[in-house]
């Protein structure tokens, strides 16, 4: 174990990212060339060894953070790797990603300040593959049946590692050029570089994980023709619905989804264009949408050398601590600071969110670009606009990032399965992850077929709705193991959650 007293001895010390001005001149990540040792191995000796490791209820993989906080105090990088991997296929993209609700769940987040566990992961995973303890994991023999993985996401990855693992052969059908979903071209560069994403997808077809991009299932290839091939399939095609603003003025040039602006910038850093297609250079910009995505947005506008950056957020601004309604160990919704706020802040001295406004309307010019957005302060729980608050921002670039409503209904995919609807939108199947007919709950694109086939289960965001990128690992895991079951009988692979699982909340 690590010193029963190192929490009380050391002081939490994250890893401190780049300079400002330094990152604002390139793509590169956040941590580029940080030094993440020895800190993270004092660190990770501020575990607590706790006799009930909420950390674990923290982490929908049930990540083993005691274990590995342990052999990285030691600096035992080997050990830790196992355990890390024990539970987590990717621990280079939480790592980097996931907004870690682990340290939210850490026993000394009660009153004090938890482990810095993301940065531990992080660490722990680069030392994992710069010293070689990662290798591919043939399995040793093949089982004879095939599995179909729509989608290359976080989710689809998931199953497919641990279906090829299990014996299976897997094909994973991309309808993009490249594999990775949105891992590919929504998350930015300097959030994670595409190398990690590239050496893993290395390791897969080292494995046996079969890759074919460009094929849009249901469109380029019949529903009918892979359920011959193949004797299950797994839907993991994400949630990339975006939610649409119908306000005046949506029509106006100038105003995209944010989904789309940030796959034209990743484009670039992939070599398809020498400059992207829209661009935020000398322009004045207005984010809509204060998650995620915005954030990405935000970074992203930077980086081209945006004139102004306003993220409209229409939630009120959070308490800077912890809400009685949200108690220990939930993931409390708390005023945050993202890397891209500390780099307009840096920019521009001040955080360039709006909190509790709304959009009423966009203005263009007479060729049909916007030119201004009309918005207006709301109510904090009704939202409705207050009157006498509504202001003009200058605006010639404007970015939706509402969030997804769920998977795209108008697909061959969809009809030709039969899925169906939830009534949250996404696509409805139980809680071993299996597609299963149900009512069609909205949409014009209602499935041809009223019952879905046999030996189809459904993954990641697609039936979870929007979420984070360690929820669509875990249910990839999970929904591996239930095809496994499926096709064999029984099953030894991991199945971190149900198809009903939700996140700790109040």
């Amino acid at each position: 174990m690590t010193d029963p007293f190192g929490f009380l001895k050391t002081p939490r010390q994250p890893i401190p990212a780049r300079p400002t001005d330094e990152r604002l001149g390139d793509w590169h990540e956040v941590y580029a060339g940080q030094t993440l040792l020895p800190v993270v191995s004092r660190q990770a000796g501020r575990c607590m060894d706790c006799g009930i490791p909420f950390c674990h209820d923290g982490c929908p993989l049930g990540n083993l953070i005691p274990e590995w906080n342990v052999y990285a105090a030691h600096g035992d990088w080997s050990a830790a790797a196992e355990r890390l991997h024990a539970t987590n296929n990717f621990p280079e993209f939480t790592g980097r990603l996931c907004p870690a609700p682990c340290e939210d769940a850490c026993v000394l987040s009660i009153n004090a300040e938890p482990v810095t566990i993301k940065n531990v992961e992080q660490a722990v995973a680069d030392q994992a593959w710069e010293q070689g303890y990662v290798s591919p994991l043939p399995p040793q023999r093949h089982s004879g049946r095939t599995v179909a993985v729509v989608g290359s996401g976080p989710a689809g990855l998931a199953a497919a590692q641990q279906l090829t693992r299990a014996g299976h052969t897997v094909a994973v059908y991309e309808r993009a050029d490249r594999l990775g979903g949105l891992l590919r071209y929504g998350i930015p560069a300097f959030k994670m570089e595409k190398r990690h994403l590239d050496r893993r997808i290395e390791q897969m077809e080292a494995e046996g994980t079969i890759f074919r991009c460009g094929i849009d299932v249901g469109r380029d290839l019949d529903v009918a023709e892979v359920r011959t091939r193949h004797d299950a399939v797994v839907i993991a095609v994400g949630a990339t619905l975006a939610r649409e603003l119908p306000v005046p003025g949506r029509e106006l040039h100038g105003i995209f989804q944010a989904m789309d602006y940030l796959t034209a910038s990743n484009r670039v850093s992939e070599g398809d264009y020498a400059q992207p297609p829209v661009t935020a250079e000398g322009r004045h910009v207005v984010i809509i949408g204060g998650g995620d995505t915005g954030s990405d947005c935000l970074g992203t506008t930077l980086r081209q050398g945006a004139a102004s950056v306003v993220q409209l957020d229409i939630n009120p601004e959070p308490a800077p601590v912890r809400p009685d309604s949200q108690p220990w160990p939930v993931y409390p919704k708390i005023y945050r600071i993202s890397h891209a706020h500390e780099e307009a802040r840096g920019r521009d001295g001040a955080d360039p969110r709006t909190f509790s406004t709304a959009t009423m309307r966009f203005e263009g010019d007479a060729s049909g670009r916007v030119r201004a957005l009309c918005l207006t302060e709301v109510e904090p729980s009704a939202r409705r606009p207050l009157a006498g608050t509504e202001r003009v921002l200058p605006a010639d670039l404007v970015l939706l990032a509402l969030g997804f409503s769920g998977p795209e209904r108008d697909t061959g995919l969809v009809r030709q399965l039969g899925l169906t609807l939830d009534a949250r939108g996404n696509f409805a199947r139980d809680a071993d992850f299996a597609a299963r007919p149900g009512e069609w709950h909205g949409g014009t694109a209602e499935p041809t077929a009223r019952s879905v086939a046999d030996g189809v289960f459904v993954a990641g965001d697609a039936g979870r709705g929007q979420s984070l990128v360690v929820w669509a690992i875990a249910e990839g895991r999970s929904a591996a193991a239930a095809t496994d079951r499926y096709l064999s009988g029984s099953t030894e692979l991991p199945s971190p959650i149900a198809a009903t699982d939700q996140p700790l909340r109040p």
